[in-house]
């Protein structure tokens, strides 16, 4: 049978791994006849390089990686940088400025073999504290991280991808549309609920979760990235299967030959996609590549 698609992009948190943050062993062999088969496969993920190690591992991943919601891709082996859209030093000043007045530390993602290390957390001048999520995340993936008081301690401007901030969504919400108003129309800005430790679930009451904010370059989106290695690989849209869950993952499940929304996707990407597998607790991504690698999608 005609193989249909020649590039398989996917998602990590909620799409390839399960509600523990584990690649199960159907999906991890599922992935490996998608290769088998002569298909081209990436990892696109929100996780920095650091924090998404433990799938590229898991996957035996040996093709670039876009990380960081499309603003960078990397060799997973060398861990060495081959795109990326930087912020402008300008652009990170104010989102910095509107995360500090509204009680939250910055956090700003590097290009971390550039910078050589992966965050730089900006606390401002009364020293505010990361959500104990933040502090549980770096920990649990060993990420590299600064401290400074004021964002003109950075000694990497040039290398910043990413601005964010991580707190209750209540919150979030307000700082979400106070970054819109100082930002909005020169860069590119994604709300979304944060993984989080069990031990952490308590925090969310009143019906809220805790969510991340980040704020990108306007072009650093998943589709975008995408787009960069499918024309090194010489690979048309029409050829490109892309499997994801949330608001991140629109642009990838609109311009993709074969878009697929997971059972437990939210609606936005629901309605973009042409196809929709099973859950994430159910192994969705291995569903929907058996049904693509036998040509039923």
């Amino acid at each position: 049978m005609a193989r249909r698609y020649d590039m398989l992009v996917l998602d990590l948190d909620g799409t390839v791994l399960d509600p523990a943050g584990v690649v199960t062993p159907r999906t991890r062999d599922a992935v490996q006849q998608a290769r088998d088969a002569g298909m081209r496969v990436t990892l696109c993920t929100g996780r920095g390089l650091v924090e998404a190690r433990p799938a590229v591992v898991a996957l035996n991943q040996q093709d670039p990686v876009i990380v960081a919601g499309g603003s960078i891709i990397a060799c997973p082996a060398t861990r060495r940088t081959l795109h990326r859209f930087a912020l402008d030093l300008s652009l990170v000043s104010r989102a910095v400025e509107r995360l500090l007045a509204h009680d939250h530390p910055a956090m700003v993602l590097k290009d971390p073999v550039a910078a050589g290390y992966d965050y730089l957390i900006v606390r401002g001048p009364r020293g505010l504290r990361l959500d104990p999520v933040t502090d549980w995340w770096f920990d649990h993936l060993n990420v590299s991280v600064r401290y400074v008081d004021h964002l003109d301690d950075d000694e990497h401007p040039e290398h910043t991808v990413r601005v964010g901030a991580c707190g209750l969504s209540g919150r979030m919400a307000t700082v979400r549309d106070a970054l819109h108003e100082a930002c909005g129309r020169e860069s590119l800005i994604h709300h979304f609920p944060a993984v989080i430790a069990p031990e952490h679930a308590g925090r969310a009451i009143n019906g809220q979760t805790i969510d991340v904010l980040e704020l990108f370059h306007l072009s650093a989106n998943k589709w975008e990235s995408v787009r960069v290695l499918a024309e090194g690989w010489k690979i048309p849209p029409a050829r490109i299967c892309a499997i994801g869950d949330q608001v991140n993952d629109v642009s990838m499940i609109e311009q993709a030959g074969l878009g697929i929304a997971m059972g437990n996707a939210i609606e936005p990407v629901r309605k973009a996609a042409k196809r929709h597998t099973k859950r994430n607790d159910e192994d969705g991504v291995a569903h929907a590549i058996e049904q693509v690698l036998g040509g039923h999608w």
